[in-house]
């Protein structure tokens, strides 16, 4: 009987052994996994979506540790920020905005690859449509803004005839939002006055070599134009014209009259997600594009202080619907 006993326990152990040997290496989601965020540059909103990033991790339990790298609005550096985080052998990438999701998606073909806050994920040849599944390693959150939605309230709220707006051209996000405004503009019989910039340091000449020829100013999510969102604001002031964005979380304490865009913490908090779903099995290519279109997504600011400098009247009813209100130097917050 002992003898039996002890051949089958042999037996036992032989069969385990084959077993694990020949079994298929599974994902391990206790081991840390290394994650390397790069991010175009520095603004409140490319801050908060790396901060929510991280926010919501923290709440998974799941073992993950971090290289945050800035690119400083360079693509060089952000090519290089690539090579980087390749030679570091990271588990995950994040680019957030799209020449550091560029840059990513060049060098890595064989680790997922998230992009966050893209206007247009296939423009940018991030992915080849929006389909789901497809065959590739790279997802995201896109945060492609309602433009026409923007244009029509900032042509209601000030019966602009002319719209001013500063872009990038050679960022895909920038020329993107352009092509929309002109579209827009062109639905609501406006007409839009356009001027390029290639780096942040020229906004603040751009937007002078056309403030005089437009009744008011909108700038959408390019990251370029947004990073210097406070000389923009700077050049209107002075000339007594509205300025309309559409990312409140860099119009904060500027003279933006109005603001209608994402809550990009939030964007943060859904590209971290896709980050907890990658790390426990899931695949980039089922996982696509999100596009945020939920209304809780999107928050609707006001600064009244600029809006009777401005002369202008805003209907109770769109007021009541804002997230927050500016007035006499305080924030409502609602």
């Amino acid at each position: 009987m002992k003898k039996i006993s002890l051949f089958c326990i042999l037996l036992s152990v032989l069969s385990l052994a084959l077993f694990a040997q020949g079994a298929p290496e599974q994902p391990s989601t206790s081991a840390t996994t290394k994650i390397g965020i790069s991010k175009l540059l520095a603004h409140p909103a490319l801050d908060v979506i790396e901060q929510g990033i991280q926010d919501y991790l923290a709440t998974t339990g799941l073992a993950v540790s971090y290289d945050l790298q800035n690119a400083n609005g360079d693509i060089s550096t952000a090519a290089s920020i690539a090579q980087k985080f390749k030679s570091d052998k990271m588990d995950i990438v994040i680019g957030i905005a799209t020449p550091t999701a560029q840059a990513l998606a060049n060098v890595f073909t064989d680790i997922p690859v998230i992009f966050s806050a893209i206007t247009d994920p296939r423009g940018a040849g991030l992915v080849d449509s929006y389909d789901v599944p497809q065959d590739t390693n790279v997802c995201g959150v896109s945060d492609l803004s309602p433009v026409e939605s923007q244009i029509k309230l900032l042509l209601d709220l000030t019966g602009a005839k002319t719209v001013g707006m500063v872009y990038t051209s050679n960022e895909a996000n920038g020329v993107a939002l352009m092509e929309l405004a002109q579209q827009a503009c062109d639905t609501y019989g406006a007409k839009l006055i356009t001027t390029a910039v290639s780096n942040s340091a020229e906004v603040k000449m751009a937007a002078q070599s056309i403030i005089d020829r437009v009744d008011a100013v909108y700038v959408g999510t390019d990251n370029t134009v947004i990073s210097a969102l406070a000389s923009l604001a700077d050049v209107c002031s002075k000339a007594n014209k509205p300025l309309f964005s559409g990312d409140t979380t860099s119009s904060e304490g500027l003279d933006v009259f109005a603001a209608w865009g994402f809550n990009y913490y939030n964007c943060g908090v859904y590209t971290g997600k896709m980050v907890e779903q990658l790390i426990t099995g899931a695949k980039p290519g089922d996982l696509g594009t999100m596009f945020l279109t939920d209304p809780a997504d999107f928050e609707l600011w006001f600064n009244m202080d600029v809006i009777k400098r401005l002369g202008l009247t805003i209907p109770q009813e769109i007021l009541d619907s804002a997230a927050r209100i500016v007035e006499n130097g305080q924030v409502i917050q609602k």
